[in-house]
């Protein structure tokens, strides 16, 4: 069965509208789940009237493909937590340039062994074409081959097989600019001689060592930004992947990806205060704060409490604000943490929650495990929202977030790595509770004069135990 070009084009045009309509719906956690489903529901389109455009490969192939791939999808879907959800994000990147990549060399191969490029798009100009396929696969190759071992290294800080802090190479930078030349030889080789497929995989090879050489020198604090970037090049991957089959609705689904990764990669790096280039080639967490260092913050001043302790203190107050970050994904506690929100509440506290947005590992990751744990949405309260109301709080209790509740932010030495970055308020609070396993430095490498500070105490321990503990504690006044 085949379609008309007037029908495919109808359906093309439904699947991009369902597109647009399930991304803006993707930018409220409200609407999320629906946007999800309108997105998957036009890639489903977009799959389907594709085959009955044209049979590229036989419909055997492609169903053994598709249930291949659903059974891998379902058991990597089951089998990973919902904290794990960053790494999951790494992966798919990853799959989706490398597989744009690909399906170009193979059309680049099909397209050689027919003679004609215009024989695989079905037009009419062969200078036209052969410009603009060879144009298209060039930056397919490079993106694409970027985008897969980036995210490769990615997932593999996140996954801790690679240390999270930056590997710095030196000659780091000369290296990268000689692979970005040898990438742009490689490229005018392919336009300018189209009748070989090798400058494509060598290009492929070429920007698969640069994507290692660029993410590995990234630390772990950094690793939202580079999770939106990688998600913005395997976007821009499937759009070349689109121009070069001319298929409209492959470009249009690329390029909205493309787009929304960029925006957002410019969204977490102003979140930070610091620019692109600095969060890529700067190398942020590679030094540690010295023994010395943290003895000055630290020494004399740090009052450990115990859960009974800090529940006496909560028995006043009338305002808590927990603020959670990656350490309570590490420990898997937003349960917990929900269960001290309604003992707290079942006394009449007031209770929220302060989000920031690059806590965790990818934006949107507190809201994530907080949602999974039905805590209430209106709960939730971004940093602009809830910083004016610290000077108000009776308590803040702190679950494994560092960096972000940092006040050494607000410093304007530039000599600090985090200098600039709106972080949380949380030490203008009356009371500060800091639950954390140790005062070893957070992701960019410097100690926390909030653990030292005359209104803080700190409840050393695994997140979710100390938590359960807490709750407890409450429970019992």
């Amino acid at each position: 069965m085949t379609l008309s070009p007037a029908n495919i084009d109808f359906f093309y045009l439904i699947a991009a509208i369902l597109f647009i309509v399930g991304l803006k719906q993707m930018s409220s956690p409200r609407t999320a789940q629906q946007g999800n489903m309108l997105s998957a529901l036009a890639m489903l389109v977009a799959v389907v009237v594709t085959l009955m455009d044209r049979r590229i490969v036989s419909f055997e192939v492609i169903i053994a493909g598709v249930v291949i791939g659903a059974l891998v999808g379902a058991v990597m879907a089951y089998r990973s937590a919902v904290t794990a959800m960053p790494q999951v994000v790494a992966v798919f990147n990853g799959f989706g340039g490398g597989a744009s990549a690909l399906a170009v060399g193979a059309a680049l191969e099909e397209s050689l062994k027919a003679g004609l490029v215009e024989d695989v798009v079905n037009l009419a100009s062969f200078e036209e074409i052969d410009a603009q396929f060879a144009v298209a696969a060039v930056l397919s190759a490079v993106i694409g081959g970027v985008s897969l071992t980036g995210s490769g290294v990615a997932f593999g800080k996140l996954q801790g097989l690679i240390s999270e802090k930056p590997t710095l190479l030196p000659g780091r930078h000369l290296v990268n600019v000689a692979l970005l030349a040898i990438c742009i030889g490689l490229g005018a080789w392919l336009v300018a001689d189209s009748s070989s497929s090798l400058p494509f995989w060598l290009l492929v090879g070429v920007a698969a060592v640069l994507g290692v050489l660029l993410v590995i020198p990234i630390g772990g604090a950094d690793m939202p930004v580079v999770i939106s970037l990688l998600n913005a090049y395997s976007g821009l991957a499937a759009a070349g992947h689109g121009w070069v089959l001319d298929n409209s609705v492959l470009i249009i689904a690329g390029s909205l990806v493309g787009a929304a990764g960029f925006i957002l990669t410019a969204i977490m790096s102003k979140a930070m205060n610091r620019s692109l280039a600095n969060v890529m080639f700067a190398g942020v967490g590679a030094t540690a704060a010295s023994q010395e260092e943290e003895d000055d913050i630290y020494a004399g001043r740090v009052k450990s409490a115990s859960p009974d302790e800090v529940a006496m203190v909560m028995e006043g107050a009338r305002r808590v604000v927990i603020a959670p970050g990656y350490g309570m994904a590490v420990a898997q506690a937003q349960y917990a943490v929900r269960d001290l929100a309604v003992a707290l509440e079942a006394r009449g506290v007031e209770v929220e929650f302060a989000i920031h947005p690059v806590a965790g590992r990818m934006p949107g990751h507190m809201n994530v495990l907080l949602a999974e744990a039905d805590i209430p949405y209106p709960q939730l309260k971004e940093m602009d929202e809830i910083n004016p109301t610290f000077r108000q709080t009776d308590m803040v209790v702190v679950i494994g977030a560092n960096d972000v509740v940092n006040p050494l932010a607000r410093d304007a030495d530039p000599s600090v790595p985090i200098a600039g970055m709106p972080i949380l308020d949380v030490d203008q609070a009356q009371t500060v509770v800091v639950i954390k396993r140790s005062l070893s430095p957070g992701f960019a490498g410097i100690a926390n004069p909030l653990f030292a500070a005359d209104n803080s105490l700190m409840l050393f321990g695994d997140a979710k135990d100390v938590a359960t503990a807490l709750t407890l504690a409450v429970q019992e006044l």
